[in-house]
């Protein structure tokens, strides 16, 4: 077993924690959401600069692991917007197209998962109802507060699992 199987694992989520959503949450507010909008201007997210030098810094004891609501068919521009940030290379466990399930729901299942194989030293995510599931759970988390959701934001991932 070399030594990348034995490290703990920091597990990160993207948007609000490493990635600023404030340029596309419009595309949630109104009666009709733009999930597709939403979506596609992703790869214009800044960083944030708070979450990505913890992920640096965490990548130095752990494994740094991504996990993220947004779904499979936004993997490719993930994965381009990761690197272009500079951020540790990792595995990213995205949601399905199809499943709309809370994010808490599905997180938790992907975290204790993880956790079968491998010690999680940390979670560290923006949405309140997951760190609180994942806390129960007996995960330690870091609440990432250094952005703004918008209201539409935090019901879409609650009510419509869809990031």
């Amino acid at each position: 077993m070399s030594d990348a199987d034995t490290r703990p694992l920091a597990v990160f989520d993207l948007d609000g924690t490493l990635a600023d959503t404030a340029h596309r949450q419009h595309f949630l507010e109104g009666p009709r959401r733009d999930w597709a909008g939403f979506f596609a201007a992703a790869p214009a997210d800044p960083p944030l600069p708070e979450g990505v030098r913890l992920a640096v810094s965490s990548a130095e004891e752990c494994e740094v692991v991504y996990l993220t609501g947004r779904p499979e068919r936004c993997r490719k521009d993930t994965v381009a917007w990761l690197a272009r940030q500079g951020l540790p290379e990792g595995p990213l466990h995205m949601r399905r197209n199809d499943d709309r399930r809370p994010a808490r729901r599905t997180k938790l299942e992907t975290l204790r998962r993880l956790a079968r194989g491998r010690a999680v030293r940390m979670l560290v995510d923006d949405d309140e109802l997951v760190c609180d599931a994942a806390e129960l759970a007996g995960f330690t988390v870091v609440r990432a507060r250094w952005a703004i959701a918008s209201p539409a934001l935090k019901d879409a991932q609650e009510r419509e699992g869809r990031t």
